[in-house]
């Protein structure tokens, strides 16, 4: 796939993803928009059944203290008594303020200009005329009709006196004056400078957030599961695009490794065919030798591919025994060394492990030091200064194999143990190999419960440590 389309792509992936986003959050903004606008409808018809309440609550009283004043009285007379049966028995039908208001007024025309003036000032301190009790069990009556739980905090501010006749007990006075819901109390009073209810809900935000607790657990999951997806989807392309390029790769090394045993096999049985080509005996084992050595070069190509595939499957079976691992690394760095010296090089050991046995799979062992030597002679194209060593640690041995070779980049670092990784180099072969060795190295390691890692610098060199267990 076409790097630049991918990259297209997920751009615009990206921005119809960031477009959801904030559709989404202007939708929860408006809500909550909405949200507060019935919060505050609610509390406003909580608010005002509690000072219709307070004021017929009022009226009552006022209402029996004039019965009680003018049965005293000497002018009261048989059709009075009439008159305020009437108006106790229309009181006891008042449903709304409305009704209050209009009652009001009847009440204050029943009575004779004195008496009017006896009632008014009986009842100007508002103190008087309300308690806090009463005040607080009327709103946490009237806010729980409208499904509002949050805590409130309340005070009664008079005009007229400048200051908070009542309060919540521990209540910021600045904040009941500045952020709080104002009421008139006794609307029906007429008054210049009327009294105030004042209403505060100290985490009113948060309670609004809580009432939407649904919608946004919802929203915020589905932007969480489509951010999720989205990432994963790219990564999943990046990761497609890599293991076709590592296909790609291992299929041209595949090509370029097999193309020259079989080129060599062609050509000696081109010879043992051409007539004109002298046959003798030693010819005869000559070219035959080559196309056993090529042969088996194939076949450790194809087996090292086929145990590949095992190993991916974790298929392998451990044949465990105990040996004496310096005499695994004495063998192969023998064989290895020939290799080495043809390039002005040597192999130091440096093996100091005692005791030195492990119970392990000897042949998957060697293999282990074998492709780890291999490396290090393989990416140190001149004169190569390569370092074995051994010692005990605390359950087990510490076998380090150093080298003086091209290193490895930090970037490469990380994917250096990854099947069918190679280092980049373009397309380039100088140095043979499907990127299957330091996989199989790795999972041979975890299969005894031990751990690799390394160390490495661009052209100063690569040390590669392995742990292993004395049992695993």
């Amino acid at each position: 796939m076409n790097k630049k389309f991918i990259i297209f792509i997920i751009g615009l992936m990206s921005m119809a993803l960031l477009a959801l986003v904030f559709i989404q959050g202007y939708w929860i903004n408006n809500a909550m928009i909405v949200r507060q606008a019935n919060f505050v409808r609610s509390v406003n018809e909580a608010v005002d059944g509690v000072v219709f309440r307070l004021e017929k609550s009022d009226l009552a009283g006022r209402l029996q203290s004039t019965i009680n004043y003018l049965s005293d009285s000497p002018q009261y007379m048989a059709h009075d008594d009439s008159i305020y049966d009437a108006l106790n028995h229309e009181f006891r039908d008042i449903d709304n303020s409305g009704e209050l208001e209009a009652f009001y007024n009847k009440y204050i025309l029943s009575l004779e200009v004195k008496d009017r003036q006896r009632i008014h000032e009986g009842f100007q301190l508002i103190e008087k005329r309300l308690t806090y009790n009463l005040i607080d069990s009327l709103l946490r009556t009237e806010l729980h009709k409208k499904s509002i739980s949050a805590k409130f905090q309340f005070g009664v501010f008079s005009t007229e006196r400048g200051k908070m006749v009542l309060r919540t007990e521990g209540s910021d006075l600045s904040v009941l004056l500045e952020g709080a819901y104002a009421f008139t109390l006794f609307p029906g009073d007429l008054l210049e400078e009327p009294d105030y209810l004042m209403l505060y809900f100290p985490n009113e935000r948060g309670f609004l957030i809580g009432q939407m607790a649904g919608l946004l657990v919802i929203s915020i999951s589905l932007i969480l599961i489509i951010i999720f997806s989205f990432t994963y989807t790219v990564l999943t392309i990046y990761r497609q695009k890599r293991l076709s390029e590592m296909k790609n790769d291992f299929i041209n090394n595949m090509t370029h490794e097999f193309k020259t045993p079989i080129s060599t096999i062609s050509l000696a049985c081109q010879a043992l065919k051409d007539k004109d080509v002298i046959k003798t005996e030693n010819v005869y084992d000559a070219y035959i030798g080559v196309i056993g050595e090529e042969n088996l070069r194939l076949g450790a190509m194809a087996e090292k591919i086929l145990q590949s595939a095992v190993l991916e499957k974790r298929q392998l079976e451990l044949n465990k025994e105990w040996f004496d691992i310096h005499e695994v690394i004495a063998d192969v760095v023998s064989k290895i060394g020939i290799q080495v010296q043809i390039k002005d090089g040597n192999i130091c050991t440096d093996l100091n492990a005692e005791p030195s046995k492990i119970h392990a799979d000897k042949v998957h062992f060697t293999n282990l030091i074998n492709n780890l030597l291999d490396n290090a002679n393989k990416y140190t194209p001149q004169k190569p200064k390569i370092g074995v060593s051994t010692e005990n640690v605390k359950t087990g041995i510490m076998i380090s194999i150093e080298d003086n070779g091209i290193g490895i980049s930090k970037k490469n670092q990380k994917k250096i143990f990854d099947k069918l990784f190679r280092v980049p180099m373009g397309d380039l072969h100088d140095f043979k190999g499907f990127g299957l060795g330091l996989s199989y190295v790795k999972v041979i390691v975890e299969y005894h419960k031990g751990s690799i890692w390394l160390e490495s610098e661009l052209k100063k060199g690569t040390k590669f440590d392995v742990f292993l267990p004395y049992e695993s």
